[in-house]
């Protein structure tokens, strides 16, 4: 709903309070209804006051309904069950959001509600030892699109990604591409075990031989110096993975290393302080951080006994180093593997005494993606030898079918990707159907003649009353309330699944046979192609959020 007309409402309901029970205040909730049969608006404010007011709460209903001055706004007010009150919205009420919309087609939804609010979101944050696979490619798409909804509500957004360029799979890069830099297939009984396959290890190290520069890091070409290669093969893939990245229209503010944790001292002084602070015992030759305090299942090794940190060790230290950056905020993007990750670095963090809040930082945790094509699951790619790599999605498919598709459904839950549905020109594949919604508004404004009015004026928009406009300004009043929503959720699927029901909803109006947009009643064709012209103007707008594009032609 419109939070003008939210607004007046609300101050209708708090004006009648004050005739009926002048003692009480009370905040109005307004709600939408279950039923959509039942009007635009509910609130319960009459169930949750009657007790305190000694009396039944339709009565009470009905006492707050008496007294309400009348509102433009407002049709009716019906009341259901033991006391709801159900508002139905008038016609102009509901035609408002037409000049709302282009008045500010770019800004229509927007808010500054959290403006000066830091918020960081990490997100991708790949180990640079290969290819972005295909659930890096669902975790960039959540990551950028969150990171334009939490815009769109005022926040100071800041992307951010990790690098894990340190530990055994770093170690496993470099042995791997010394082993191809010096004739050593991967059949060959002296590959490496747990050794990288894919075709890409082999163009790292032709490019290491050639003495390539990558990234401001020059090869040696020494097949011998191991540290050497390993530099050289992080720097190439890191050069890689930000290339998929910009080609998937995902860019970040900052990359930040973990190999920095240790060099700057951060990892052993987080260590340090939980010490300091009597977190920690020593057993068995390691030290153990006592997370069960903090409502872990069992206490952690934070140094094993042959020495060298665990995993999780640096992750502490890296989000005591982002509260200390300032943000106070913290939103973490991963798959569901790390769910276990979760409990120890908020509990390691917590107990590092820096004033952290509970449950910092927040996580949004996705599960993987299955690639369907042909009717057969897809598992192999020849360029990274055991998986499906980002750049063959957007390869086999487009960005826009690829990001849209990605960030449609809730991250929690599996995603099957169709290949053959995401390059289809039909109603299965949901971009087209949103983007064709676009499309087919632009071509119906065009063959109107008509100019656009930003400023049309209220009683040029009174001919739309057909059921097919209503659902339409009814669907294009929720677009305040689906990014708020998809914002304090952290849910951007929200935003997809909105433009799939306004596409539908344009769809209806466009294909009526009963009410044609097209005719020789000017007055109501003017009508109806500025409500259309709006509803282009929100979905251009939210296709925009998720990095899709909004053609003019299909």
């Amino acid at each position: 709903m419109l939070p003008i007309i939210k607004s007046s409402i609300a101050s209708s309901f708090t004006q009648a309070l004050h005739v009926v029970a002048p003692e009480l205040q009370h905040a109005v909730v307004l709600e939408r209804p279950r039923d959509a049969s039942h009007g635009e608006v509910a609130c319960n404010m009459a169930m949750q006051l009657a007790k305190k007011l000694g009396t039944n709460p339709r009565a009470l209903a009905q006492a707050l309904i008496d007294a309400m001055a009348p509102n433009a706004d407002i049709a009716a007010i019906d009341i259901a069950g033991p006391g709801f009150m159900n508002i139905r919205l008038s016609d102009a009420a509901k035609q408002r959001v037409i000049g709302a919309v282009l008045a500010d087609p770019q800004g229509f939804g927007w808010t500054k509600n959290h403006a000066g609010e830091r918020v960081m979101l990490e997100f991708v944050s790949a180990n640079p030892t290969g290819p972005l696979h295909v659930g890096h490619a669902r975790q960039a798409a959540l990551g950028d699109t969150l990171g334009a909804v939490l815009g769109s509500q005022g926040y100071d957004v800041h992307r951010e990604f990790y690098y894990n360029d340190a530990g055994q799979q770093i170690a496993n890069l470099a042995i791997s591409v010394q082993a191809r830099a010096t004739g050593i297939g991967v059949d060959d009984a002296r590959f490496p075990e747990g050794g990288y396959r894919g075709d890409y290890i082999v163009d790292i190290a032709q490019a290491f031989v050639a003495k390539d520069t990558v990234n401001q890091v020059t090869a040696t070409g020494d097949v011998t110096n191991l540290q050497d290669i390993q530099d050289f093969a992080v720097a190439y893939l890191r050069r890689e993975q930000d290339l998929d990245l910009k080609a998937f229209g995902v860019t970040f503010d900052h990359y930040f290393l973990e190999s920095s944790l240790y060099t700057s001292g951060a990892v052993a002084q987080t260590v340090e302080r939980l010490t300091q602070l009597g977190h920690t015992y020593e057993e068995g030759g390691a030290l153990w951080f006592k997370s069960t305090d903090y409502g872990d299942d069992k206490d952690r090794v934070m140094r094993k006994k042959e020495g060298g940190f665990t995993y999780f060790v640096p992750d502490v230290a890296y989000h005591i180093n982002k509260w200390q950056r300032g943000f106070t905020k913290v939103i973490n993007i991963q798959g569901v593997d790390h769910h276990g990750t979760i409990s120890r670095v908020r509990a390691g963090v917590k107990a590092s005494d820096v004033g952290v809040a509970d449950g910092f930082p927040d996580y949004v945790l996705h599960k993987m993606v299955m690639v369907m094509k042909g009717g057969v699951e897809v598992k192999l790619s020849k360029r990274a030898g055991s998986y499906v790599t980002l750049r063959d999605l957007v390869d086999w498919t487009n960005i826009d079918a690829a990001r849209f598709l990605l960030v449609s459904r809730k991250a929690d839950t599996e995603f099957v990707f169709d290949v053959d549905v995401a390059v289809s020109q039909s109603d299965e594949n949901p971009v087209y159907y949103v983007q064709y919604a676009h499309a087919r508004i632009c071509s119906i404004i065009d063959k109107s003649g008509l100019a656009i009015d930003a400023h049309i004026n209220a009683a040029q928009l009174t001919p739309l009353t057909a059921n097919t406009e209503t659902n339409l300004m009814k669907l294009m009043s929720e677009y305040h309330d689906t990014l708020s929503a998809a914002a304090l959720e952290l849910a951007p699927h929200h935003v997809a699944y909105y433009l799939k029901d306004l596409a539908g909803a344009v769809h209806s109006l466009c294909g009526s046979k009963t009410e044609r947009v097209i005719s020789d009643d000017v007055p109501l064709m003017t009508a109806r192609v500025h409500l259309l012209a709006a509803a282009r103007a929100i979905i251009a707008n939210g296709l925009n959020l998720l990095g899709v594009s909004a053609p003019t032609k299909m």
